[in-house]
């Protein structure tokens, strides 16, 4: 009897795809905004707009011979506190434990110093976050910079990987799943895409009442417009 119900039941049940209209807009995958922590002035711009990089590809330089000093001073330092402290420790069973501390404590601080300066160091040089290209540019060599008020010198985009940012009636908040189909043509180009849904934003734009997802794509021109259809199906 249960065989009978069940085959009953799928014969009822019929299964149908569903187009949902969606618009869209390129942008690139990962993006971000480079600027200075530090103060000074550029002594060195080694990009320029369209220029591709690398990953801690070095961008830009601030004048630095200062710090510069100040860290070898500080390497020097930390090279005698390390000799001392490791004299000391060899007689450490025999000398004062306070005495022997007090050269413990000049080590690490030398060492703690020394990390400092490095870090003071590192923040005049700029470096590519990620793999990608330069798309804005804001900085020349000379322009003095403020870590007080930090501005966007560089801005930073993936090369090739992009995502079209969809936008399509709330709705169908139900109806859309991450990894239906999307059929998409850009606008200037007859050529029909396909894609994924691979993101669907936890949200509803009020203004708009429109749900926002996202879809994996390559090379396409950041801003680019475009439309299609989400292809869902739904049980009856």
């Amino acid at each position: 009897m249960k065989k009978i119900l069940t085959i009953l039941v799928l014969l009822v049940v019929s299964t149908y795809a569903k187009d949902i209209y969606a618009t869209f807009t390129v942008s690139a995958q990962k993006s971000a905004n480079l600027a200075f922590s530090s103060s000074g002035i550029v002594e060195k711009v080694l990009v320029d707009i369209a220029s591709e990089v690398k990953r801690d590809d070095i961008l830009a330089k601030l004048q630095n011979d200062d710090l510069k000093a100040s860290l070898g001073i500080t390497q020097t330092e930390l090279k005698y506190a390390k000799k001392d402290y490791k004299r000391r420790e060899k007689v450490k069973s025999i000398i004062d434990q306070a005495e022997f501390d007090k050269f413990a404590s000049n080590y690490a601080n030398a060492k703690a110093q020394l990390a400092y300066k490095q870090a003071l160091l590192n923040k005049t040089i700029l470096k590519a976050p990620f793999d990608g290209i330069i798309y804005e540019k804001s900085i020349e060599v000379g322009d003095a910079v403020s870590g007080a008020m930090i501005r966007t010198v560089f801005k930073i985009q993936s090369k090739n990987e992009r995502k079209l940012v969809l936008e399509f009636d709330q709705k169908y908040w139900n109806d859309v799943k991450v990894g239906n189909k999307f059929s998409y043509k850009v606008d200037g180009s007859d050529k029909t895409y396909e894609g994924v849904i691979s993101k669907i934003y936890p949200s509803i734009d009020s203004s708009k009442r429109k749900i926002q997802a996202e879809v994996k794509a390559k090379k396409f021109i950041v801003g680019l417009f475009g439309d299609g259809t989400i292809i869902t199906t739904e049980t009856k």
